[in-house]
């Protein structure tokens, strides 16, 4: 009968096998996202994964182009692969501070930073579901990144800013590089906002996923899972309308400078939002 004690150089090389093992096996990511309510299943995604490397994927993607609001600095590019591009898998939303001729005749002739917003207005859009973005932020003073959602009748007339409504699952201004803003603005007779922030370390050091779970009675805005903002939808009733009753679409955008951006340090640039995925989440029909 062989001797059942293990040798000395058995254990070695056991335990040497397993280390192997250990180094070359995926390693489990935690991180990657947090799961979905039950009863969910998802329905949109956009992981950039099967991506080329080049600009975001058109069917699902579109920019926005100009001087748009908030008196920002930068001018949104269009289809421009220094702005946004897909690279290695990921999608980068890259704010630089350089010339560039303004041809719409709003603003100045010759802008000094680029940057990108991309929408999927007119593609996508969704009423009521978990809405989560994993990505790593950039920094500095007068970045102002932003991903958010709008009501789709914001561009028709009678309806506009603020009444068709924004949820804002992230926004970060490098003057506070530490904090994470999460918010929600409607109308009733006037503007209303309802903005909470959290702190997050070093938010440009890795990725987090920034999210929002919005159903007909709350939204809960979260980072990593754990919520900071939590919104009863009620409070947004007005003369019988609730613009969080109605469909929404995503943004986003990496703004320079403007109302809350401030003052911008141009030793910073190129400055990047990295987004690793997207996914929408929304419950599933009843069997």
């Amino acid at each position: 009968m062989p001797n059942a004690i293990p040798t000395l150089a058995w254990i070695r090389r056991f335990a040497l096998t397993c280390a192997a093992l250990a180094w070359f096996a995926p390693s489990a990511q935690a991180d990657d996202t947090t799961p979905p309510p039950p009863g969910y299943t998802l329905v949109w995604s956009d992981d950039f994964k099967n991506d080329p490397d080049g600009l975001p994927d058109p069917s699902k993607w579109s920019f926005e182009e100009g001087f748009l609001r908030n008196h920002e600095s930068q001018y949104y590019t269009k289809d421009r692969l220094e702005n946004a591009r897909v690279e290695h898998g990921q999608l980068i939303i890259e704010g630089r501070k350089e010339p560039y001729p303004n041809p719409s005749g709003k603003g100045p002739k010759v802008a000094q930073y680029t940057s990108a917003a991309i929408t999927t207005y007119g593609k996508a859009d969704w009423l009521y579901g978990r809405i989560e973005v994993r990505a790593k932020l950039p920094a500095g003073k007068g970045v102002w990144p932003a991903i958010w959602m709008l009501g789709t009748d914001a561009r028709q007339p009678g309806v506009g800013w603020p009444r068709c409504g924004e949820i804002d699952l992230m926004e970060l201004v490098g003057k506070q590089p530490n904090v994470i803003h999460g918010s929600l603005h409607y109308f009733q007779g006037k503007e209303v906002y309802i903005g909470k922030p959290t702190t997050l370390d070093h938010p440009e050091a890795g990725f987090h996923v920034y999210a929002a779970d919005w159903t007909p009675d709350y939204i809960d805005i979260s980072v990593d899972g754990q919520v900071y903002n939590h919104f009863a939808v009620a409070q947004a009733d007005y003369q019988g309308e609730n613009p969080f009753h109605n469909p929404q679409y995503l943004l986003l955008n990496l703004a320079l400078g403007g109302d809350w951006g401030g003052h911008i340090d141009d030793s910073i640039f190129p400055q990047r939002m990295v987004i690793d995925y997207i996914r929408v989440y929304q419950k599933s029909p009843a069997p």
